[in-house]
């Protein structure tokens, strides 16, 4: 071979080699490629890198065309001008002033006197030493349509003078066997009956008209508040405590009737009170005068007991009474429902969602008063998530204990000020 074939033969084996190099080159292109097409096919769609930043509310093929995440700043809860305006009010007022506004109690435990019939200056002085958020007025109180109004206008040009907002001025009006004013001739009105007559007709406007009916006598003798509706559903016949005051034995057919009911008082001014929360209407005992337990879980109760109450949350009720039932197997104890945490601030604002005022039963009931005194009732009640204490057994005791608890930290000032923030917001609504 001469010199010129050798050459010849060395470009041909170069450019062989060549070749094979880029086939090879290719086919491990396709390999590689293939495999990572595979993973890319195989990885679940929902796996992100450990440390992703959270997509916004963009679609999902508009994410993963970007491949860009977005950072979305976190929302300020939306205050309302009303809200702000009773934080504004608050936050001028004095803790002693504040703890004041948690108490509705009655006109003799204001002056100290054994009957009470006018608002004049023992009141006026009492009032602007401790000025409580309400009065609830009873039978002996209240003796005719002339003195009762002379009375509230009164009690609440004392309120507004001291205070700057109106007072609370409470009624129990149910109608039927609970009522303060029907029942007295003096004041010349027409008793709307049991609720248990008008459940039984199954015609939610009568609830309704009844409604209308109260609130307007009421408004005209110059209150604001009527603890009523009655929101318990009587599953328990054997129950006495409530018995007619309730509208019956199907959940939906008192739902619908409190519904009702608060919406006639409303139409007159009147504030309503759902009450006992979380029910009555199981019970077999009365906690005026013992500890009464109620035999059911969180689901039963959602089925029917709290069926009533979630419709007035619902429709934007202002004011719901928890009562003194024990709930054991909800709470885990015998803690009556005014006094638990479980029963106030997870199941009735929780659970139902609601965000109002939130009143106890009658603290002087002995349910509370066998076990608890005023104080340390009072202290488990805020605790709870209660923001007004109604008559509690001794005011001044419970008054006391509540502002020192505070003082001491077992109560958190700002817990005081959520209470008066919802007190305040419903007052300025009266004005």
């Amino acid at each position: 071979m001469d010199k010129e074939e050798r050459r010849l033969k060395r470009q041909k084996d170069t450019k062989q080699a060549a070749i094979v190099i880029v086939v090879f080159l290719a086919v491990l292109a396709i390999i590689v490629g293939g495999a990572v097409f595979a993973a890319l096919k195989f990885l679940p769609k929902n796996e992100k890198p450990k440390n992703a930043v959270p997509l916004s509310t963009e679609t999902t093929e508009q994410a993963e065309s970007s491949e860009v995440p977005v950072v979305t700043e976190p929302q300020e809860p939306v205050v309302t001008p009303e809200t702000q305006a009773a934080i504004d009010f608050v936050s001028g007022m004095t803790l002693e002033q504040k703890i004041a506004q948690m108490f509705v109690i009655t006109s003799q435990a204001l002056t100290g006197y054994a009957n009470v019939t006018a608002a004049g200056d023992t009141t006026k002085t009492c009032y602007q030493q401790k000025p409580v958020g309400g009065i609830i007025y009873m039978e002996e109180n209240l003796l005719g349509s002339e003195q009762t109004t002379k009375m509230l206008n009164d009690m609440q040009t004392i309120a507004k003078e001291t205070t700057g907002l109106p007072a609370f001025l409470c009624v129990d009006e149910e109608g039927g066997s609970v009522t303060r004013i029907a029942k007295n001739v003096a004041f010349g009105v027409n008793d709307v009956g049991n609720m248990s007559e008008i459940g039984a007709t199954g015609d939610v406007s009568k609830a309704e008209q009844a409604g209308s009916n109260i609130g307007a006598y009421l408004k005209a003798l110059g209150f604001n508040v009527d603890f009523a509706p009655v929101a318990d559903v009587l599953t328990n016949p054997e129950n006495t405590v409530i018995g007619s005051r309730s509208f019956g034995s199907d959940a939906q057919v008192v739902s619908d009737m409190v519904s009702a009911e608060l919406k006639g008082l409303q139409s007159q001014g009147i504030y309503g009170v759902v009450k006992h929360f979380p029910g009555h209407g199981g019970t077999t005992g009365d906690s005026h005068n013992e500890a009464v337990s109620l035999d059911k879980n969180l689901e039963d109760l959602m089925a029917t007991e709290l069926v009533p109450f979630q419709k007035a949350v619902q429709d934007g009720v202002s004011f719901v009474m928890v009562g003194h039932i024990s709930v054991p197997a909800v709470v885990g104890d015998d803690t009556p429902a005014s006094l638990s945490q479980m029963m106030v601030s997870n199941v009735l604002r929780e659970q139902l969602g609601y965000d109002g005022v939130v009143v106890t039963d009658a603290m002087n009931m002995a349910a509370i008063t066998n076990t608890y005194t005023a104080d340390q009732a009072a202290v488990m009640a805020v605790n709870a998530g209660v923001d007004v204490i109604l008559m509690p057994q001794d005011y001044d005791t419970a008054y006391n204990g509540l502002l020192a608890a505070v003082q001491d930290g077992t109560i958190n000032e700002e817990r005081i000020n959520e209470s008066v923030v919802r007190i305040v917001k419903v007052k300025q609504s009266m004005e």
